[in-house]
């Protein structure tokens, strides 16, 4: 049964709609790992792997973030190590890198993007971690990014937050993605 739709996708993806057929498929994956993240998988998020795992990903974004802007854009911040907050004195702002802000949700969406989407497995694996590795930067770029914002407009915060930085993870990913679709996946969409 799997082996026969998974046939039937390969042909639609190497027929005159595939670009569609594919976008469809990435949609699909991404909006369903996202759904069980939040609605399912709860119980993951309890256990100490989740947070042993999500609490190293945000110190370690915490921390070379506090040295990007210190070293080079020379800001003055007040490192709260024991919270992974970035305490701004001169305008009495903060920003908290916590477990949320570490990047973890969109690796989980990375792995099973590239698991589940067509391609041979030698370059799985390597991609896989290559790509939690720029997602792992872009964390770190979106968090100096919004101490610039916080610095300069403290009231444009909240929307930089939710509505610039947080879309722009999923077009990194969708750029991962389509890196992978043009260079990578192409060489197995013959059916099986």
């Amino acid at each position: 049964m799997i082996k026969k739709l998974y046939n039937q996708y390969l042909t639609l993806a190497s027929g005159r709609y595939g670009s569609l057929v594919d976008v469809a498929i990435f949609s699909i994956i991404i909006i369903v790992f996202h759904y069980l993240w939040w609605n399912i998988l709860g119980f993951f998020r309890a256990t100490d792997f989740f947070n042993d795992v999500a609490g190293w990903l945000a110190t370690q974004v915490y921390h070379a973030s506090y040295w990007i802007n210190i070293h080079l854009l020379g800001m003055t911040i007040n490192p709260d190590d024991a919270t992974n907050t970035l305490l701004f004195p001169e305008i009495n702002g903060y920003i908290t890198v916590n477990e949320s802000c570490s990047g973890f949700k969109q690796m989980y969406q990375i792995l099973f993007l590239f698991l589940l989407f067509r391609g041979p497995w030698k370059h799985k694996l390597w991609y896989i971690p290559a790509s939690w590795g720029i997602m792992f930067l872009v964390n770190i770029l979106r968090i100096v990014l919004l101490s610039v914002v916080l610095v300069n407009w403290p009231s444009q915060w909240d929307f930089f937050h939710m509505w610039v930085m947080r879309p722009f993870y999923y077009v990194v990913i969708f750029i991962q993605w389509v890196v992978w679709v043009e260079y990578f996946a192409g060489k197995s969409k013959k059916p099986v």
